[in-house]
């Protein structure tokens, strides 16, 4: 395998990246926005995930000082451009993997 390969899946391939990059795909979210739209993640979760997706180069956290002070999260450009990846895979699973709620593949 390439390295190129490796990185992209060591970076995608991590349980909450792919789910909180889809969601950011929509627009910029506040953390308790991402909160509720990732189902299961916790909150120390998502803020390491958030922190590692943005040393990777992929989000922005952007301050709006207040009062309330607001902070949110979007893609950077490199981020933005994975959709088109994602859509691919979003098709592939669907095509392969089967019903997400347990019926098989076609």
């Amino acid at each position: 395998m390439d390295a190129a390969t490796t990185r992209v899946f060591d970076l995608l391939g991590k349980r909450w990246s792919g789910p909180l990059i889809a969601v950011l795909l929509a627009g910029p979210a506040h953390f308790t926005e991402l909160h509720r739209a990732v189902p299961g993640i916790s909150g120390r979760i998502l803020s390491l995930w958030l922190a590692h997706l943005a040393a990777a180069g992929l989000v922005v956290r952007e301050v709006r000082e207040g009062p309330p002070l607001r902070v949110r999260y979007r893609l950077t450009r490199a981020g933005v451009t994975i959709r088109p990846a994602l859509e691919e895979l979003r098709n592939w699973a669907v095509a392969h993997l089967g019903d997400p709620a347990g019926g098989d593949p076609p």
